[in-house]
């Protein structure tokens, strides 16, 4: 049970990273692309600068640090765990994928808890540090979502060119 649950804690994020990547892939509509890829860009840096600021902020020894009884399931450094970045970026992709694709995204976020999880069984977080990093990624892609719609509300026109300077209009 430990190998699985190693496994998951390192590994599963990478599942969630392929599969958002599927699902910008397959997404039908070139908008639908523009809004997720957006939404990912400026959703990524909203949730670096919150896990900068949230680790500043708060500072919580790793479970192992506090408690040397405790040996983690995989390698890590003995540092602030407080947010865990791995259950962010998990809560980001769930997120997102959630704005564009509401039962795939319920989906993602099944597998964001797992990671979530998996990170506090291998002893590397407490819950506080993984259900702060689900939260902080969840707004930065809330705020990803809602800054690349406006943009593409706001300057639609431009970001929507296509091949040959056309526009996806005159492309039709």
């Amino acid at each position: 049970m430990d190998s699985v649950i190693a496994w998951a804690a390192n590994y599963l994020l990478w599942v969630m990273v392929v599969g958002v990547a599927a699902v910008w892939l397959f997404l039908e509509h070139r908008e639908g692309k523009l809004r997720l890829g957006l939404g990912a860009v400026v959703g990524l840096v909203v949730t670096l600068v919150l896990l900068f600021i949230a680790g500043k902020v708060h500072s919580d020894p790793r479970p192992f640090v506090q408690n040397p009884a405790l040996k983690p399931l995989i390698a890590h450094a003995a540092d602030n765990g407080f947010p865990s970045d791995h259950s962010a970026a998990a809560g980001l992709i769930a997120a997102l994928v959630m704005w564009r694709k509401l039962w795939y995204g319920l989906g993602f976020g099944v597998v964001a808890v797992l990671v979530a999880a998996a990170r506090v069984a291998a002893h590397v977080h407490h819950v506080q540090d993984v259900i702060a990093g689900l939260a902080i990624g969840a707004i930065g892609a809330s705020v990803g979502a809602l800054v690349a719609a406006w943009l593409l509300i706001r300057f639609g026109s431009r970001l929507r060119v296509g091949r040959l300077g056309r526009s996806v209009a005159d492309e039709s």
